[in-house]
C-alpha cells in the first residue's frame, strides 16, 4: 500500500478507537457507574449488572472493538516509520490490544453466566468468588496494569517517529504528557490516587489521537501522481 493509504487506515483506526472508547466510558458511565462500581461490594456489581446486563454487555464490546484498532494502527504506523521503531510501534500496538480485548471480553464471556449463577443462593459464592479471580487476573493485572505500561510505551514511541515530520512540537509534548499520566496506573494497586491520573491520562489520551489522526490526514491526505503515470499520460 502507499504511504497515503498507511496514513489513513493509521488516522482511521486510531480516530475510531478514540470516538467508541469515549462512547463507550460515557454510556458505562451512566449506565452501570463504571469504574467506580468496581470499588463496590462483588454482590452490587454484580445486581446492577443484571440490572442492565444488554447496555452494559453492549458497550463493553464498543470498548472491546476500540482496544482491537490499536493492532491496525500499530501495523500502519510501522510502515510510515520504518525500521527498528516501526517494528517496535507494531509489537506494541498489537500487544495492547491483545491484552486490553482478553481483559475487556470477561463482561460479555464470562461475567453474564457468573451473574446469573449469583442468583442461586447455593451457587452465590463461588459465583462472586470467580468474579473477583477473573476481575483480578484478567482486569487487574492483565487488561490493566499489563495493559496500561504497553499504551504507555507504544505512545512514546509514535510520537519519537512522528514528530518534527507530522507532530509539532506541543503536539509531541501532549503525547508524552499522555503516556506519563496513563502509566501511572501501573501504582495504582499501593497509590489510590494514581486511578485519577490514570483517568486524565486516558481523557488526554483519547483527545491526542483525534488530533494525530487529523495531522496524518492532512500530511499525507493528497496522494501525488508517479511520474511514470504522468509521462504515460502524456504520450498518450
Amino acid at each position: 500500500m502507499t504511504t497515503t493509504t498507511q496514513a489513513r487506515v493509521a488516522a482511521a483506526s486510531l480516530a475510531l478507537a478514540s470516538l467508541l472508547a469515549i462512547a463507550g466510558f460515557t454510556v458505562l458511565g451512566i449506565v452501570f457507574e463504571y469504574p467506580q462500581i468496581l470499588e463496590e461490594p462483588t454482590s452490587d456489581v454484580l445486581a446492577l449488572f443484571r440490572e442492565n446486563q444488554t447496555s452494559v454487555t453492549t458497550w463493553f464490546f464498543v470498548l472491546v472493538v476500540s482496544a482491537a484498532l490499536m493492532a491496525p494502527a500499530g501495523v500502519a504506523l510501522d510502515r510510515l516509520a520504518g525500521g527498528r521503531l516501526g517494528r517496535w510501534i507494531a509489537i506494541l500496538g498489537i500487544g495492547a490490544a491483545t491484552v486490553q480485548v482478553i481483559g475487556l471480553q470477561r463482561w460479555v464471556t464470562l461475567v453474564p453466566g457468573i451473574a446469573s449463577d449469583a442468583l442461586d443462593p447455593a451457587a452465590r459464592d463461588d459465583a462472586e468468588a470467580r468474579f473477583e479471580l477473573w476481575h483480578t487476573l484478567l482486569g487487574k493485572v492483565l487488561g490493566e496494569t499489563i495493559g496500561y505500561a504497553l499504551t504507555a510505551i507504544f505512545t512514546v514511541l509514535v510520537v519519537r517517529a512522528l514528530r518534527g515530520r507530522v507532530l509539532p512540537r506541543w503536539a509531541a509534548a501532549a503525547g508524552y504528557t499522555a503516556a506519563a499520566l496513563i502509566a501511572t496506573g501501573v501504582a495504582v494497586p499501593v497509590v489510590s490516587a494514581a486511578s485519577l491520573t490514570n483517568f486524565a491520562g486516558y481523557v488526554v489520551w483519547c483527545a491526542w489521537l483525534l488530533l494525530v489522526s487529523w495531522l496524518l490526514v492532512r500530511t499525507y491526505g493528497v496522494q501525488r501522481p508517479s511520474v511514470r503515470h504522468h509521462d504515460q499520460r502524456v504520450s498518450a
